[in-house]
């Protein structure tokens, strides 16, 4: 069995961002809004100053932030009826995904890793006693569900998606949701379901939640990020779901990781939540979106599938070299060519190379401008 678990992936993420910094290259490495949060958070978040009493939340969260949860859930297109027994506040997208798989993992139980993915995922599973089973996407990056059904043993206790999904932008379906119903529902498989890019779906599409499952709502924690909604990653507070039994459990571990999260952002997403329409931050992201793949058609640089959501875009380099690795060319991209990306090979555990490098779109439209406009002159 192989050992590393990708403990210090972490290192590259920020060495290419400094790398980047240290070139006075554009950045498009890491999906971290540059742009301003809306007035309002700003507003709400002053406002709690003097409306909140400043001591720690309940372990399950502000009761008001809870009711606008079930609130806008409700409101949606693919609209999710919640009980207020099934919401939870948590710091972070991470501590969520964490804390799910320690109330629910023995040592040695097996979790499937879809890959390419975010790397907080494996060394979550290690860290609480598990073991993880990697499912290598082909180059659709569409699940071969014969494939992934072979990842599956006795010892498997979850399986993890992200949908849309980090980094490749693709989204699954209720098709998509039944068809792993019909894998794990004949074993105790739970499902983690990190659906942080929640309203970043594009060309018309909506988003389609686990959660909406009938039969997978029984066994899922299904994690949202009002950082990633709000562009307000600082703020540190995002929300999951899963049954009353399963957030019992998840409690007990939670009461003794983090008991709350941060009370006056809470308040301030609470009172935000009643005049935040997410049709306008999913334009404001499909225009970003566009401008860049409208931008990098004239360079030698391919985009094979238009990202359907979330916040990046993977892009094919071999027009450029058939020789360097993705590593290297990201770097080379990002030293000599001033753009800084990541290459797709760091969404893996042990794959050293691959055809893509990923972009992130979630910039100033200046910045994604005079990017494409410096690569389409200087590639």
């Amino acid at each position: 069995m192989e050992k590393n678990y990708g403990f210090n992936d972490y290192k590259f993420f920020t060495e290419m961002s400094e790398l980047s910094s240290r070139h006075q290259s554009y950045d498009l490495s890491l999906g971290l809004p540059d742009f301003e949060i809306d007035p309002r958070l700003r507003y709400f978040l002053k406002e709690s100053v003097d409306m909140i009493s400043h001591s720690y939340e309940s372990l399950a969260g502000n009761s008001l932030l809870i009711e606008n949860i079930i609130r806008f859930n409700l409101n949606r297109k693919n609209s999710l009826k919640l009980k207020y027994e099934e919401v939870n506040i948590v710091p972070c997208s991470t501590f969520g995904l964490y804390t799910s798989l320690k109330s629910i993992l023995n040592a040695g139980d097996e979790v499937i890793v879809i890959q390419p993915s975010y790397y907080t995922y494996a060394p979550s599973i290690v860290l609480n006693g598990g073991v993880p089973v990697y499912y290598n996407l082909d180059n659709d990056f569409k699940i071969d569900w014969e494939k992934l059904q072979q990842c599956i043993s006795t010892k498997t206790k979850a399986i993890i998606v992200n949908s849309p999904q980090n980094p490749t932008g693709k989204t699954w379906t209720k098709e998509d949701w039944n068809q792993l119903y019909e894998l794990i529902k004949h074993q105790e498989i739970y499902l983690i379901s990190e659906e942080v890019y929640d309203i970043y779906y594009y060309d018309n599409e909506e988003h389609y939640s686990s959660f909406l499952h009938p039969e997978l709502r029984k066994r899922t924690f299904c994690i949202f990020s009002f950082g990633k909604m709000f562009h307000a990653t600082g703020w540190k507070v995002s929300y999951l779901l899963a049954s009353e039994e399963l957030l019992i459990n998840f409690r007990n571990h939670q009461q003794y990781i983090s008991y709350s999260s941060n009370s006056p952002c809470q308040y301030a997403i609470a009172k935000y939540l009643d005049v935040f329409n997410p049709a306008e931050n999913q334009k404001i992201m499909q225009d970003k979106r566009d401008i860049f793949n409208e931008l990098i058609q004239p360079t030698p640089l391919v985009v094979e599938e238009i990202s359907q959501g979330g916040f990046f875009q993977i892009v094919n380099f071999r027009n450029l070299t058939k020789t360097m690795t993705d590593v290297e060319f990201s770097k080379w991209l990002t030293v000599e060519k001033k753009v800084s990306c990541l290459p797709l090979s760091a969404f893996y555990h042990s794959k050293t190379d691959s055809d893509y490098i990923r972009f992130s779109f979630a910039k100033k439209d200046e910045v994604i401008i005079q990017a494409l406009e410096h690569l389409k002159k200087n590639l």
